[in-house]
């Protein structure tokens, strides 16, 4: 009984990961609108699954900052204000000087050029940072968002540090929330999206911290100015 009770267990686990994901990915693709609302019951019966993984899906998801819970109504995707995306841009910001922080003293858990896993860690990372830059030049947001952000994870662990790689890694999923809503506006995004994930990665392997946080900077600026000037009209 202990071991039935178990897998059980796993698989609702699984399940609600599932759940929470797929909603998460309708979410970035625009087919989940800001503000639209739905049930656990409607979501339940989309998925064709049983109420309880995803009533617990969609609280991990409210617990991220991509929905909200109504008393009343269920749930219903966050609408993010232009104010909200800049305070996710500085926040951002500060996770990244963090984790540069980090580098600089010498985190113990951080890659280095001298470490045998190095080169793979870093041909990975890189491999995602030239999918992306092929996404943003092709305008295709979908396959840009997918790249980014498991770009930014695999980064993320270089530093040596799991709490701040997660962090990033919500506050990324959080600003492409508040993004599309605005990107998906555009018929044609080639030229529009930042695209300079390889140039970043080149900057940490050089060890040149500067330039990596001036690309940083540059970034967040472009990501700004883009939103902003979508958002006025």
């Amino acid at each position: 009984m202990p071991a039935s009770t178990g897998n059980g267990a796993v698989t609702r686990s699984t399940l609600r990961q599932q759940i929470a994901d797929a909603l998460r990915d309708e979410v970035l693709a625009g087919r989940l609108q800001p503000g639209q609302e739905f049930t656990v019951k409607e979501i339940a019966e989309q998925y064709g699954v049983s109420a309880t993984p995803v009533r617990e899906a969609l609280v991990d998801l409210s617990a991220q900052g991509l929905l909200e819970a109504d008393q009343h109504r269920g749930f219903r995707v966050r609408e993010y204000s232009v104010d909200d995306f800049r305070g996710m841009i500085e926040a951002r910001g500060l996770v990244i000087e963090g984790m540069f922080l980090a580098l600089t003293a010498g985190r113990p858990n951080a890659v280095r050029p001298d470490d045998p896993r190095a080169a793979a860690v870093v041909a990975g990372v890189r491999r995602r940072g030239e999918e992306a830059q092929r996404a943003a030049a092709a305008g295709d947001l979908t396959v840009l968002i997918g790249y980014d952000l498991r770009f930014w994870r695999e980064l993320g662990a270089c530093f040596g540090n799991p709490y701040l790689a997660d962090f990033l890694h919500r506050l990324r999923v959080q600003t492409w929330v508040c993004a599309v809503q605005h990107l998906r506006r555009l018929t044609d995004l080639r030229g529009e999206l930042w695209a300079g994930h390889t140039q970043l990665v080149e900057a940490l392997i050089a060890r040149d911290n500067d330039s990596a946080r001036a690309i940083i900077a540059a970034y967040n600026a472009h990501s700004l100015t883009l939103i902003e000037r979508l958002a006025s009209g």
